[in-house]
């Protein structure tokens, strides 16, 4: 039976509306109820005697950082366990692709009563047990996961993005993150890793760098990055990018510094405010936006001082204080912990949620790395909570093609953990592949994620061999030949 639809005529005033929304119960509860104080440091054993002036100093924090498990143990005392120091121990043995360098601000962020499940410790400081027992690294993965040095115009600068470039000014940092995607090339050698030095001598790079942009107008936004920009004496940034500002076609500046929360000292010096302020003031004369991105992934490491260096980073003009988290297993994977994360940084931090990362295809990462689907139901779980422009994507950057929102696969097998993407422009490397641009490019899932029939594929291809598996895997992708 057809049924009639009488439409309302316009020509009708609505009658009363009675109101019944209201506030009701949601997974997450907003307000935030963690306090936002600065962690009382003497609380520690190896900070008892130190006073407010010293840890307030830069100087003070570079000069105390964490450096090995001995000066861990003397900062932690009892709250690091014998069985956590060994569990530690054995990974720096058999597993870290990072040293360890971890300032007292980060130390004093940690929950040192539970530093098992602590979330700063478990990236900062992984343990051996954390790692996955069967598949601590996956077959594909490589130690420039991302293929960065094959896109290098000139060392360090790489021309991924139609518009965009990364430049690696220095490899060091104020502090070394256990999943750290340029491994390669980042912090000190390891047991386990040997890491690329730069050829040239730094001014050389640093100018051979402008002068690939000088010459390169499609380039109209750099990211300067490394290593991180913390580690760059001020009045050598400032001085590098007022040379950068001078190239016509630069309109944006991403200056990147995980430093900003975990070493927020250093922004707070009265020689760091005046070069910052200097670029700021540059930037309005060239009409060229500048911010910040850091990298923060858990609630906790957003404190007073990390607010008080962003606002005054803000109050120059740099256009935003933004971040770029990693989602991690273990650290902030629950709808709850990243949650709670973004509307710390948006609230107290005055850091805009940007992008959380998929932890990257490096050796010994599994234990961190999630499933597609998985980051998928993440994105989805948090959607509707924050501002639309304060609700970060979760993003694959996906080998040869780059950035995708989760959900852009072009296909997807769940049970072998295989997604299936398409990119959208060329980088150099590929200027004469006449199939970049239709070619299927493939990321892997975690293995142990998989289904018991996804497990038992890629346990007996691994059987097979490792180049067999790669082989294969590449004559899937159309590719017959080293891209």
């Amino acid at each position: 039976m057809a049924i009639e639809f009488h439409p309302e005529p316009s020509n009708v005033r609505p009658n009363h509306r009675e109101p019944h929304a209201h506030a009701s119960s949601q997974p997450f509860r907003y307000p935030l109820e963690r306090p936002f104080v600065e962690p009382d440091h003497t609380r520690l054993p190896g900070y008892r005697d130190v006073t407010r002036e010293q840890w307030e100093s830069a100087q003070w924090q570079r000069a105390h950082s964490v450096k090995n498990l001995k000066e861990f143990k003397e900062a932690l005392g009892g709250h690091l366990d014998d069985d956590l120091l060994a569990d530690i121990e054995r990974d720096q043995q058999e597993r870290a692709t990072m040293s360890m360098l971890i300032p007292p601000q980060m130390i004093n962020t940690m929950r040192e009563e539970d530093l098992r499940s602590d979330p700063v410790r478990r990236y900062m400081a992984p343990s051996y047990s954390e790692r996955e027992p069967e598949w601590p690294s996956h077959p594909m993965a490589s130690r420039d996961s991302l293929h960065e040095a094959e896109m290098w115009a000139v060392e360090g600068l790489t021309h991924r993005y139609p518009t965009k470039v990364l430049a690696e000014l220095i490899p060091t940092c104020p502090q070394y993150c256990g999943h750290c995607t340029r491994m390669d090339l980042v912090g000190n050698d390891t047991l386990q890793v040997l890491k690329y030095k730069f050829e040239m001598k730094q001014n050389d790079r640093w100018e051979a760098m402008l002068d690939y942009l000088r010459t390169t107008p499609q380039v109209r936004d750099v990211v300067v990055s490394g290593g991180d920009m913390a580690n760059v004496p001020a009045k050598r940034l400032q001085a590098w990018l007022f040379d950068l500002m001078d190239i016509e076609n630069i309109r944006d500046i991403r200056i990147a510094t995980k430093g900003l929360m975990g070493i927020p000292q250093h922004f707070l010096q009265d020689d760091v405010l005046a070069a910052y302020e200097a670029i700021a003031s540059r930037a309005r004369e060239r009409d060229v936006d500048v911010a910040l991105h850091t990298h923060v992934n858990a609630a906790q490491q957003v404190t007073p001082l990390v607010g008080k260096a962003v606002r005054a980073l803000l109050d120059m003009g740099y256009r935003d204080v933004r971040n770029q988290g990693v989602l991690l297993r273990g650290v902030n994977t629950t709808p709850a912990e990243l949650l709670e994360l973004c509307f710390t940084l948006l609230d107290y931090g005055k850091i805009l949620p940007y992008y959380f990362y998929m932890c990257d295809m490096i050796p010994n990462a599994e234990h961190w790395r999630l499933a597609v689907r998985e980051a998928q139901e993440l994105q989805h779980s948090i959607i509707g909570y924050l501002p639309g422009f304060a609700t970060p994507r979760f993003v694959c950057d996906v080998p040869f093609v780059g950035k995708r929102w989760v959900h852009m696969t072009d296909d997807y097998d769940h049970s072998r953990g295989i997604s299936y993407w398409r990119k959208n422009y060329r980088t150099g490397i590929e200027a004469d592949d006449p199939e970049a641009l239709t070619r299927r490019y493939h990321y892997y899932d975690p293995i142990y994620t998989l289904d018991d029939e996804g497990q038992r594929w890629w346990r007996e291809k691994i059987a097979s061999g490792v180049d067999e598996l790669l082989s294969e895997l590449r004559l899937e992708q159309g590719i017959t030949a080293d891209v």
